[in-house]
């Protein structure tokens, strides 16, 4: 049984319009989750340990001034599209578009103002809240009026986050949640006690710009095969590598699968990721520095979380060979993630 609450979080500032924020509390007797109406932002997941206790396992504030100010992406559904567009051009039938430029040379997760800095209408639903919004036809230099509706529901220990989008001219879309997770609670020095373990034989190797060479490597025999369970701090070094940004391709198909698993040994938390998306971006929070003062005046160090990003391969756009970034008119745009969580 999920209940289901709403209540106000705070208003937009005067200069983005002023519009008031609401707060959406999903709560099963496993797990309890927060949702903002301003960038569809996940700001709270509290899950139980093995022996029953209630932890927050998300970065974040407590204030919506944390959210409208600068800050990595916590909690946001970034689009149209998630992740990062190679000098931020692309062509669609001919024609080239150009982004914001907002990451290097690059266009990163919307441009200069995404999905994840908008307010959305909210509609409560038995189990859940839906958020709809129309980004209009030009938005961050993106083709067509785009409808898209991010539906958060919960059932048990199982939130679901379903994506859907429809548009009036062909466009580039790739929608994700940019979660920061700390399994052993949000404010924890690091995730090197962690295990984690990614079901995909491939990855993309990216350049200085972290944008993808074009190349699909298999992970046997490096540092990127997950396939197995690691823990990450000594998997690190073990491969001297400063963390992962990186996308690992997932075995194509439109149904259900199992693409993620992580386990947090000291207490017992697992959060098991599914999803119906062509691949996953797995993020060790190499850009943290400590520098912000997030929930229970935490600070947040390099590496203090992860993220597990299910979206399209970066870059898709530009790359013939990656899986298909484009929506047509007349198509529907739908996929779901599943965060799964348990103890062990």
């Amino acid at each position: 049984m999920t209940t289901v609450r709403r209540e106000a979080f705070g208003r937009m500032p005067p200069e983005e319009g002023g519009g008031e924020v609401e707060k959406f509390v999903l709560q099963s007797d496993s797990v309890r989750v927060e949702i903002l109406s301003f960038g569809c932002i996940i700001t709270t997941l509290e899950t139980k340990d093995r022996d029953g206790k209630f932890s927050d396992i998300v970065l974040g504030f407590d204030t919506l001034e944390g959210y409208t100010g600068k800050h990595p992406f916590f909690g946001t559904v970034v689009g149209r599209v998630a992740n990062r567009i190679a000098n931020g051009k692309f062509s669609v039938d001919g024609k080239e578009y150009q982004l914001f430029i907002n990451n290097g040379p690059n266009s990163l997760h919307g441009g200069a103002k995404g999905f994840d800095k908008v307010l959305w209408s909210a509609e409560v639903l038995p189990n859940g809240v839906r958020f709809f919004r129309l980004s209009p036809d030009g938005e961050e230099g993106y083709p067509g009026d785009l409808k898209v509706w991010v539906t958060y529901t919960l059932s048990g220990r199982e939130l679901a986050i379903n994506y859907q989008a429809q548009t009036s001219k062909t466009t580039p879309i790739s929608l994700t949640n940019h979660s920061y997770f700390n399994l052993a609670g949000q404010g924890s020095r690091d995730v090197y006690d962690h295990e984690i373990s990614i079901e995909a034989d491939s990855y993309l190797p990216v350049d200085d710009t972290q944008i993808p060479t074009g190349e699909v490597a298999a992970v046997q025999g490096t540092g990127f095969d997950l396939r197995q369970p690691v823990e990450l701090g000594k998997h690190l070094q073990k491969f001297h590598l400063n963390g992962f940004d990186h996308n690992f391709c997932l075995h194509q198909g439109q149904d259900r699968r199992l693409v993620a698993r992580v386990f947090h040994p000291p207490t017992g938390r697992t959060m098991e990721v599914h999803t119906t998306q062509p691949g996953i971006q797995f993020y060790t929070g190499n850009f943290l520095d400590g520098s912000l003062k997030g929930k229970g005046a935490a600070t947040y160090p390099k590496h203090s979380a992860f993220c597990l990003e299910t979206q399209n391969w970066p870059d898709a756009v530009n790359k013939p060979h990656f899986p298909n970034a484009l929506l047509h008119p007349g198509e529907e745009y739908n996929h779901t993630t599943w965060l799964v969580f348990n103890t062990a």
